[in-house]
Formats: structure tokens, C-alpha cells, sequence
């Protein structure tokens, strides 16, 4: 939260009936408005007096010489900083948006993510992006190891974002044939020793171990670990791949029955920068390594393409490790409330779906 400036009990009373209302409307706010619709007990000449006041703290702005009001990017991150009050999701939406990014059961982790991409841009009416797991962050779960006919094993490799990779490894290091009572003290030592580091982790860990002379005199952990640097040398390419941004919802950028003067050909500009990959990685990530819902608003986003717009954004997995985040991107007139409750909750589907895995 930034720091805001000192205001009266009446001063973030009005600003805040100045934000709802432009928000719901978009259009400047006269100080009738505010009394008309507003439980201020002021009049219209105080309302004034104190509408001026906040356009001097440049927390309000008047576009036009005889308008109303409209609140500036400080105004609203004022307003979303200390005055918003956000509603929680009734059951009825929260079993909604459970079920539709759950979809058919044992679902793939790409096929979640792409699910709850298009779930929050149908919901929100605004553009959706997701960043997937970052490859090189990915945690082991565990690994399994299953003798096959033909002599050799199928190493099963399960990580913490509920990804499966299958590799055969040939048997030739070993000393002889593994029963399961044998291959259940591998696992066990691996999987115990292992669990939570991240693959490149992983494998550091395995060929230090292997250097130790204390496990040279006990077969089955040096087996073990010779197991382990074959399969996770194996398994190299898991964390090589570019992490990937699923995006749903530019249509929704380009309404012209909502749009305000100029915020078409933004709205263009803005559909050319969510096709840029690395520059989405680069603002979602920020959400990656901080805690809980952010809300960027026009320059905080440090991308020119979206001073106009809002980026409402959360992390997802562990709450220890973090492995990806998600958005909605629109424009600064946005219903925030509604937009952080849902990306709040939608996060919190895919952690639970892709650790359930």
C-alpha cells in the first residue's frame, strides 16, 4: 500500500462517493450528485468547497471548465489503497467458478490454466492473462521408479504444479535387479530428501551426495542416488522450456460503446503488447514475488502501453513458493471491488487444483 495523503473523516467520505459514482458511470461527478445520492448531511456549497480542497491535494481532477469531477490515478489508488470495501463471492459464484476451472477430472495443469483464463475474462468483461509455471521454479513432488519387462525403468517424475514427466532409464549402473521392498527404501530416501527443492536444486543436490565418501559404504543409498542423477539428468529439458502466457479476452479491450476519447487506439496498442510475451512475463511476475492481490494503475504497470488501463493481479501455488500469477487487464474505470474478489478467489481454485494434483 502506497503511502496517501491525511484526510478529514469528510474529505474520504466524498472522495469515495466521487469514485463510486464515476466508476459506475463514467462521467465527471457534480457536487449535487454526491448529496443527491450520498448520505453526506452537507450541502452542495460545503461538498464544493471540499471537492476543491481534494483537486489541490491532486486527488481530483475537473476536465472541463462548468463539469464535475473525475478522480485522478492518485484519486484511485486512494480510493483502492484505504476506502474500497471489498465483497466477498456468494456460494452460488464461488461453486461457479470452481467448477468451470476444475472442468472434467484429472485435468492437465496447461488445460486448468486455460480454463481459468477464459473463466475470468467471460466473467470480468476484460482481458485475462496467466502466467504458467515458470519452468525453472519448478519444485519436485516426488519420483517413482518402475521396473518394466524389457529390463529397464520407467521413472515417474511428479512436480509440486501437478506436472507428470515419464522417462525409461536403463538399468546398466545397478547392482543387480530391484525388488519393490528395495525400490520402496529408494523412494523414500529420495522423495525425503528431495521434496520441495526446485529441479536445478535437485540436481545439484544428487551429485553432491554422490561425492560423499560416507555413502560409498551403503549399497542401496549409493544405488539411490545413482538412480536419481540419471533421471534428473534426464529430466533437464523440464526446466529449459520459456515460461508461457495464456491470454483470453482481447475482444473485450476494444468496446467502442465504453471507450473513452483515445482509448480505442490504446486499446489497439495494448492487444500488440499482450502478444508480447516477454513483457507480460516481466509485469506478472512482479505479482510472483509479492504477497497477496496487487492492483497496478496506468505508470505503476512501468509499461507504456497500459497508462490507461488497470492490472489487477495475484500470485498462485504454494504460498511458500509461489509458481505463477494471474490478471485481468482493463481500463482504469473498473468495477475493483468485483475484479479482486474474483481473481482472488480464481487464484486460489488453481493452487488448490494444481496441488490436488
Amino acid at each position: 500500500m502506497t503511502q496517501g495523503p491525511e484526510l478529514s473523516r469528510r474529505g474520504r467520505r466524498i472522495l469515495q462517493a466521487i469514485v463510486v459514482e464515476y466508476l459506475q458511470s463514467g462521467d465527471a461527478v457534480g457536487s449535487r450528485t454526491v448529496t443527491r445520492r450520498h448520505d453526506i448531511g452537507l450541502s452542495p456549497a460545503t461538498v464544493r468547497n471540499v471537492m476543491a480542497d481534494l483537486e489541490e491535494l491532486g486527488l481530483l481532477e475537473q476536465r472541463h471548465t462548468s463539469a464535475g469531477r473525475v478522480p485522478t490515478e492518485s484519486g484511485l489508488r486512494f480510493f483502492i489503497d484505504s476506502l474500497l470495501k471489498v465483497r466477498g463471492l456468494s456460494p452460488r459464484e464461488k461453486d461457479e467458478i470452481r467448477a468451470r476451472v476444475a472442468g472434467p477430472g484429472g485435468s492437465a495443469p496447461d488445460e486448468v490454466l486455460q480454463r481459468a483464463s477464459r473463466l475470468l475474462s467471460e466473467i470480468t468483461q476484460h482481458a485475462a492473462v496467466i502466467l504458467a509455471p515458470d519452468p525453472a521454479l519448478t519444485r519436485f513432488g516426488h519420483v517413482e521408479f518402475v521396473p518394466l519387462k524389457n529390463g529397464k525403468l520407467l521413472c515417474i517424475l511428479v512436480t509440486t504444479d501437478g506436472r507428470i514427466e515419464n522417462k525409461l532409464l536403463a538399468t546398466d549402473a545397478l547392482s543387480g535387479p530391484l525388488d519393490d521392498a528395495r525400490l520402496e527404501r529408494i523412494h523414500n530416501y529420495l522423495n525425503g530428501m528431495l521434496s520441495g527443492m526446485t529441479l536445478d536444486e535437485v540436481r545439484e543436490r544428487v551429485v553432491r551426495e554422490l561425492g560423499e565418501d560416507k555413502h560409498r559404504y551403503d549399497e542401496l543409498v549409493a544405488e539411490a542416488l545413482r538412480l536419481g542423477h540419471q533421471a534428473f539428468g534426464a529430466f533437464a529439458d523440464v526446466t529449459e522450456r520459456t515460461a508461457d502466457v495464456v491470454v483470453s479476452g482481447h475482444s473485450n479491450l476494444l468496446d467502442p460503446a465504453t471507450a473513452e476519447p483515445g482509448q480505442l487506439e490504446r486499446a489497439r496498442e495494448l492487444i500488440r503488447t499482450l502478444e508480447d510475451k516477454q513483457a507480460l512475463v516481466r509485469l506478472l511476475d512482479r505479482t510472483r514475488t509479492a504477497d497477496g492481490i496487487q492492483v497496478f494503475l496506468g505508470a505503476e504497470t512501468a509499461h507504456t502501453a497500459l497508462v490507461g488501463s488497470s492490472v489487477v493481479a495475484e500470485s498462485y501455488g504454494p504460498e511458500e513458493h509461489p509458481i505463477g500469477a494471474l490478471a485481468v487487464i482493463g481500463p482504469m474505470r473498473m468495477n475493483y471491488g468485483k475484479v479482486m474478489s474474483i481473481v482472488d478467489f480464481t487464484a486460489d481454485v488453481v493452487s488448490e487444483l494444481l496441488q490436488g494434483r
